[in-house]
């Protein structure tokens, strides 16, 4: 396919050099990087911690769905770790490609994590449920957001 405003350039090329990202793309990178760090540098440095206490603020969500599972609990923060160090290259080394790609593995985790629990929400109390379903649908908008790009520059 040939882009229009440079004929020579294909759409496909265009996605792969695009080093402009939208703010809403930046934000939710960064926000990204931020859930990352803290939930997989968590899970995977402390999992007993993790388990007993995430996400401390707004309860004890992990402890309530389950025995404890160390080999499990760090597979999560490795997981989360690995996504988060590819958002942090997203952002470093920005292109609509790449983060479009992180919008894939963002928005398919979120999803999935999120289905998850909402379909497990019995033992829990009413705050914990809106909580949890309050702050996996925020994961989700960021995966999404990776997908939003810059709007376009007019030319004069």
């Amino acid at each position: 396919m040939t882009n229009v405003t440079n004929p020579g350039i294909s759409s496909s090329t265009r996605l792969d050099t695009e080093r402009r990202l939208s703010r809403v793309q930046v934000v939710a990178l960064i926000g990204s990087i931020v859930i990352a760090a803290v939930v997989g540098t968590w899970a995977y440095f402390f999992p007993r911690e993790f388990y007993d206490h995430f996400p401390a603020i707004l309860g004890e969500w992990i402890s309530q769905d389950g025995p404890y599972n160390e080999h499990l609990i760090r597979d999560h923060g490795a997981q989360y770790l690995a996504l988060g160090l590819a958002s942090v290259f997203g952002l470093l080394w920005p292109t609509q490609l790449g983060c479009r790609l992180l919008g894939v593995a963002w928005t398919a985790f979120g999803v999935l994590h999120f289905l998850y629990h909402v379909t497990h929400l019995a033992h829990m109390s009413v705050f914990d449920q809106v909580s949890q379903v309050i702050v996996l649908a925020i994961a989700v908008l960021l995966g999404v957001g990776l997908f939003i790009p810059p709007r376009r520059r007019r030319v004069p």
